[in-house]
């Protein structure tokens, strides 16, 4: 397989000044075999010549822990930024798993973002530290038969994601539902409300013209731009977020002036949006 440069990087602008955790280390790159539609990174990088679903580059454990082991004890790292670090491709080539074992060794906590329900198999579950290990598995939608129809991602299904959740929960890990992007019409609140999830991380989605010719859905209400993305009006987000009744709820937010609505009147915890707690 082939490898790719830029596996290890902080993320700068309007993110990076937002987000508490912006390093990030991708196992996997130039490409994600999920391929989601709404994906921003395939919108930055499909139009370069470097996205390639179906032969995704692999980064070498060798530099990553070059990387890791400069790193200072205690910091959070996350995984899983540009692409999906359980991709299927992670049954085969194991970056991931060896990964999260060096990150144990140097006492690196990591932010795992996924839509793979590999992340509770038995043998990852074995290995992550509770006190270092953070997860996000991402849902949009909670209905197989739907998700079979709807040709936006090619990740487990959502029976499985949410299984996935559960074991984790029961298992002691700071686990949430990452409803991203949570859009209205493919979501199903009451089930959502139903599934025994302590905690959910909203984001919104951001369009561009990319994702605007590869997701087809309604975006007449993203009405508002900012920094080249349109995106719905903060009164409409907080209409779809009042339909969630999980237990915790934090937002992901990139437009600034959301941003501080939801860190000064919403969020748990203001310092950190991504609301990361210590395992049992």
């Amino acid at each position: 397989m082939k490898e790719f440069k830029s596996f290890f990087k902080e993320v700068k602008g309007n993110e990076g000044s937002k987000c508490k955790y912006p390093t990030r280390l991708d196992t996997y790159g130039c490409g994600c075999q999920h391929d989601c539609s709404y994906c921003y990174a395939k919108s930055l990088l499909d139009f370069r010549k470097l996205w390639n679903p179906l032969e995704p580059s692999v980064a070498n454990i060798k530099k990553i822990e070059n990387k890791i082991k400069k790193l200072e004890k205690g910091t959070i790292i996350r995984l899983g930024g540009m692409t999906d670090c359980f991709q299927p491709l992670e049954k085969k080539e194991k970056v991931t798993y060896e990964t999260i074992k060096l990150l144990n060794k140097y006492g690196i906590g990591y932010l795992i973002v996924t839509k793979s329900s590999i992340v509770a198999d038995d043998e990852y579950i074995e290995i992550m530290g509770k006190n270092l290990a953070h997860i996000q598995v991402t849902v949009t939608c909670l209905d197989d038969d739907l998700y079979r129809k709807l040709d936006y991602e090619k990740a487990s299904l959502p029976s499985k994601r949410i299984e996935a959740i559960k074991k984790l929960q029961d298992s002691g890990f700071d686990v949430a539902i990452r409803l991203s992007p949570l859009i209205e019409e493919y979501m199903d609140f009451e089930k959502l409300n139903n599934l025994g999830i302590n905690k959910a991380v909203v984001e919104f989605l951001r369009v561009n013209t990319w994702i605007k010719k590869w997701f087809n859905i309604d975006y007449s209400k993203h009405t508002l731009k900012e920094s080249g993305y349109l995106h719905l009006p903060l009164e409409y987000k907080k209409e779809i977020l009042s339909k969630i009744k999980i237990p915790s709820i934090t937002v992901c937010e990139d437009v600034t002036e959301h941003y501080e609505y939801w860190r000064d009147n919403f969020n748990p915890n203001k310092e950190d949006c991504c609301d990361l707690r210590k395992g049992e």
